[in-house]
Order: structure tokens, then C-alpha cells, then sequence
């Protein structure tokens, strides 16, 4: 969480430095909001994805699992054979 409040921080100061270099009125200006509405969204978006995915592989794991379980009726089954 401190690394997310400084990449912010950075992110703040970062949208002043153009302005500080240049003397041309003709650079297109991002407001520091805009950026960390970015920022936030990706985080989020990216926190979603790695959900799902950790869901369906945990799905899919417990369904490789269950599917090598051998029940009685099943093994009888196979003796008899």
C-alpha cells in the first residue's frame, strides 16, 4: 500500500516537470487526478483478473482431484473385471 501512495506521489510531481522544462504553451497537460484515476483503475482491473484466474485454476484443480478419487463401488467394480 506505501509503494501504491508513492507511485502516486511520483505520478503528481511527474505531471508538473513538463511544465518546468519547456517554455511552450502547446504540450498537452494530464491533471495529476486523471493519472492516479488511472492508475487506481489498473490496479483494480488487474486485481480482478488475477481473482478469476486463481478461482477458475482452483476450480479446475479440485475437479482434476475429485476425478482420481477411487470410490468402493468403483474399485469392486474393477476387481471384478
Amino acid at each position: 500500500m506505501a509503494s501504491a501512495k508513492l507511485l502516486v506521489l511520483v505520478l503528481f510531481f511527474l505531471c508538473n516537470l513538463p511544465e518546468a522544462l519547456t517554455d511552450s504553451a502547446s504540450c498537452y497537460r494530464i491533471e495529476p487526478w486523471t493519472i492516479a484515476i488511472i492508475v487506481s483503475a489498473d490496479l483494480v482491473l488487474t486485481l480482478i483478473i488475477v481473482a478469476v484466474t486463481y478461482r477458475c485454476a482452483s476450480f479446475r484443480r479440485r475437479k482434476i482431484d475429485n476425478a482420481n478419487k477411487v470410490y468402493m463401488n468403483v474399485r469392486a467394480n474393477c476387481k471384478s473385471t
